[in-house]
Order: structure tokens, then sequence, then C-alpha cells
């Protein structure tokens, strides 16, 4: 089929004056039409009719054929029939061509794509008994008119939106109709078909408002979580990266874990985010698939290849707690828990980095009691060694000898339960929610050497660590310099060395608030909103 597109673009806009050449993006408006005719899989013939010397010259340099408009139709009330009739006209004069179908693009949808335009012209191809299709957008909602006597409503019974028959009002964006139809006076047939738009697609830009949406869709960018959350290495990375994703507001946010993270999916699955699991043998064939134009890494240590491969693709890589060879090439590194040796330009690290969850932001000042009647015992959302049945075995028998209550919290990856129901006079809580409250009530708390000790300073709660692997043992946070109580390794650490810490706790309740003021004074409340800003400046600047 022969195919003409025409966009109107007239010089004297009103609403937003000369509109159609103001830069959005890096794009004059008018740019946006004209390339997504030029981008269509049919073969178009494109042409810019205006009034207007400046919109002709600049639509001629980015690739429209020209209609100069009359003057007589470029008036405030001149309707689109009889101009899109005259470069219809024009065109098959100067085309040497009889048009099969006729498109009237608006330049003032930029957000519609060359896709949608094609699906549309494919269903007019394929449908002959189609005269025009018209793209609109879904507008269904409890409306009101107004005559001489005031307001009434255009419904009968006031129920749910989904329950209303459907409204559809057109975006402007394009009309599509045959040559037998058009005339100096109409393009519309009698067998009309609405086109349906999504979203942004279906912005038509009349107001500045609609200009700034339109620029905020501009610049959405999609961003990319990668990580790994399972049995072995816990679920820390989970949450760190869910804090970070709650934050970024103005963009598309996914999340793609590895094959081994079923424990991770099933997490980030249950808070809404879109998330898949790694399909393919090289995790980047995954990625590939999001088109992200960010790639956050929270995945253990990278390596070179795995961030150049990345950055070849030109994705911005930013890493969280990456120790690895690839860190050095990543855009930005953020690492709260490890230290770092020699200083790299874009790699920030230390206390002052941890992003905590704003329930821990909004706790009341802790009291450190004279007396110590409730111990709390967390070990991350797996504990791969057990050391919560390690901790009650040392302490249990002394604490209910002395009243003192016990209450453990289990994460969503811990599989060893049965092993804790000797300890009968245990509250075990699994899963909680809110561990703030717990932390905030707790006289001791013990714990591993991750991203929990952080919290148990934000909190204040005297806490003994034991670590889970050999990688916490290098978590430089948890020491006697911030207020903790560190006793190693947690698998070397024997039973009456654990009890020995806590009597010497438990007894002294100057070193307890001697603690509770090391812990208080690490500067680790404005740490999230450091790395959120961190992170969005590497989002808004990437090329």
């Amino acid at each position: 089929m022969s195919i003409l597109v025409v966009i109107p673009a007239r010089g004297g806009s009103k609403g937003i004056p000369r509109k159609n050449l103001r830069k959005l993006g890096n794009l004059p408006l008018i740019g946006y039409s004209i390339n997504n005719a030029l981008n269509s899989k049919h073969d178009l013939d494109v042409y810019v009719s205006s009034d207007d010397e400046e919109i002709l010259s600049i639509s001629e340099q980015l690739g429209a054929k020209l209609h100069p408009r009359s003057k007589k139709l470029a008036e405030d009330q001149t309707t689109l029939d009889p101009v899109i009739f005259e470069a219809y006209e024009f065109a098959k004069q100067a085309e040497g061509k009889q048009y099969d179908l006729i498109v009237t693009l608006q330049p003032t949808s930029p957000l519609l794509s060359s896709n949608a335009i094609d699906r549309a012209l494919d269903k007019m191809i394929e449908s002959r008994n189609i005269d025009t299709i018209i793209s609109a957008v879904e507008s269904t909602h409890l409306t009101w008119s107004k005559n001489e006597k005031g307001f009434y409503p255009n419904y009968t019974e006031r129920v749910n939106r989904q329950q209303l028959t459907p409204v559809y009002k057109e975006t402007g964006g394009f009309l599509i109709t045959r040559s037998s139809i058009i005339t100096e006076k109409n393009r519309i047939g009698d067998k009309v078909e609405l086109f349906e738009l999504q979203g942004k697609e279906s912005i038509d830009i009349d107001t500045y408002e609609d200009w700034n949406l339109c620029e905020y869709y501009l610049k959405k960018k999609n961003i990319l979580f990668v990580l790994t959350g399972n049995k072995t290495v816990g679920l820390g990375h989970v949450y760190n990266t869910l804090i970070l994703a709650n934050e970024i507001l103005n963009h598309n946010v996914s999340f793609l874990v590895d094959k081994d993270s079923e424990l991770a999916f099933q997490k980030i699955k249950s808070s809404n985010y879109s998330v898949r699991i790694q399909s393919n043998e090289d995790i980047i064939d995954d990625i590939e698939t999001f088109n992200p134009d960010v790639v956050i890494n929270d995945c253990l240590d990278t390596k070179q290849s795995y961030i150049m491969s990345l950055k070849e693709k030109n994705i911005h890589v930013i890493n969280i707690e990456d120790l690895g060879e690839g860190a050095k090439y990543a855009d930005l590194v953020i690492n709260a828990i490890y230290p770092e040796k020699v200083k790299q330009l874009n790699h920030y690290y230390g206390p002052d980095y941890f992003c905590a969850r704003d329930e821990f932001l909004l706790l009341p000042q802790k009291v450190i009691s004279s007396n110590v009647n409730k111990v709390l015992i967390t070990f991350g959302g797996v504990d791969p060694n057990n050391l919560t049945k390690k901790s009650l075995e040392a302490i249990y028998s002394f604490c209910i000898e002395r009243n003192i209550k016990i209450t453990v919290i289990l994460g969503l990856g811990y599989q060893k339960v049965d092993t804790l129901s000797k300890f009968e006079k245990v509250v075990i809580k699994e899963n909680v929610s809110n561990i703030a409250v717990e932390m905030l009530d707790a006289d001791i708390c013990f714990t591993s050497a991750g991203r929990t000790t952080y919290e148990l300073a934000l909190v204040g709660t005297p806490s003994i660590v034991l670590a889970q692997n050999a990688r916490e043992l290098t978590h430089f946070f948890a020491d006697e310099a911030n207020g903790f109580v560190s006793l190693g390794l947690g698998e070397e650490v024997e039973s009456g060395e654990i009890l020995v810490a806590f009597e010497g706790l438990l007894k002294d309740p100057n070193k307890r608030r001697f603690m509770h003021d090391k812990m208080k004074n690490n500067n680790i409340r404005e740490g999230k909103s450091k790395v959120v800003q961190l992170i969005k400046r590497h989002i808004e600047n990437e090329n």
C-alpha cells in the first residue's frame, strides 16, 4: 500500500509558544513524530505541513518532506480536516502516486512509539472493512455534565469504575483513514476502530504540566538490581537492595537473582517488585533481556570480565559490598561493611554509608536498665551455622534460673527450627516484620557480624557478636570501638566463652551504658540518604 503521513505543525501555538520547536530532551518536539514515522517498518512518505519557515527548515533537516501550508489554513479556528486534505493533494502531485492510507500524526504526542503506529497500520491493512483508526485511551470515570439548571450525573448508579461502561477519549496521537474517505471536511468513515494506547504513549502535550510529564518519562531509566540471596550467604543483600529500591521512585526498577537464589526470589516477590531468576548459563544473557540503563550489583565479589561485559553494552554499573576485581571497573562502589585498603575514585565505604530501614530511624531513645530482664537472639535470615542454637545452649539455663526472658527471631531461610524444641521457655518468632521494636525492648542481644550490627547500633542495645564465617570477620564495624563484644568466628567459640561474656555484661550496667553510648556516637543515621543521593546522581548523569 502507498501510505502518506502528514504531521501538522502550526507556528502560532498559544498554550506553549513555539511549542513544536522547543527542545524536549535532545530533540525539538516535532522531531519525535518525524522519527517515529521514518522508523516505521512500512515505507511511508512523511510530510510536515506548516505555515512557519523555521518549522519547515528544522523538519527538513530531520528528514521530513515539506508542505508549505497556505496562510488561510493557519488560523486559530482552522480545523485539521482541510489542512490534511491540502497536504494530501500536494503530496499526490509531488510524489506522482495515489495513496491508499493517510496518517495524521500529531507532533504533540512525543512518547508515542513507531511500534504502536505500525500495529495500527497493520490492522488497517489487514481489515479492509475498517475506514478509520483513531488512537485513544480509556478514561472511564463517574462523570458529570452541566446545563442551564446546573450539574447532573452521566450515570444512573454509583458503582466502582470497573463496573462502568468503558469510555475512551482520543489522544490526538494519530488518525489513519483511507483515501476514499478523506475530503476537505472529513477524515472519518462509517466504520471506525479505536487503537487503545497505554501509559506514557497516550500523553498529548497541551500544557506545561503535560510537557513536564513527558520530560519525566524521557529521563526515566531502567534500573536492574542483580543479587544473591540463599541459605549460604544469607539475605542481607536482599534486604539492603529492597531499602534502596524503595527510594528510587523516578525510574523503572526490576530485580534479577542468580540461579541459586530461590530464597531471594521469594522475598523480593513478596514485596511486589518485578523479579526473575537467572535462566541462562551466562547471567549477562539474562541481564540483556531487561534492557537496563543501570545495573546495581549486590552479589558478593564480582569479576573483571563480568563488569567489563556490562560496560561494553553501555550499561552504567554500581556495585554494593564488592571486594572483587570487578569493583575497580564499576562506575560507583558503595561499601558500608568491608574495609578498603586503597582509596579509589568513586568508592565510598564505612559506617557513613549504611542504609537503615525507616523503622530504625523512628524509634524512641533507648534507656539502659540496671537489670537485664530480656535477651534477644537473632542471627539473620538464614543462620547457616545455627548460632541461634549455640547461643541458647550457652545461656538458657542461666537465664531461666534468673527469670530472664529469651526471645529468638528466626529469618525467612532458617531451616533448623526442630533443633530448638528443647528450649521450652523461649519465645520463638519467625520472619518478624518490625525487628527494631524487639531490639529496643531487649537488654542484651546476640547476633552475627553482618548488617544487623548497624541496626543494633542505631537502637543502642548492648550486643555480643559471633561471626558466621571468615568473610564476616573482616567486617570492621562489629568491634569494641563501636560498642560491641566480638567473640570471633561463631563455630570456634566455646559455650563457656559465650556465657562468660554474657555474665560480664549482665553484671555490669555501667559497661552496658558505655557500649550504648559508643553505639549511638556512630554517624550512621544519615547513611541511607547519602547512598541514595550517590546512586541517583550516577543514574541521572550516566551516559
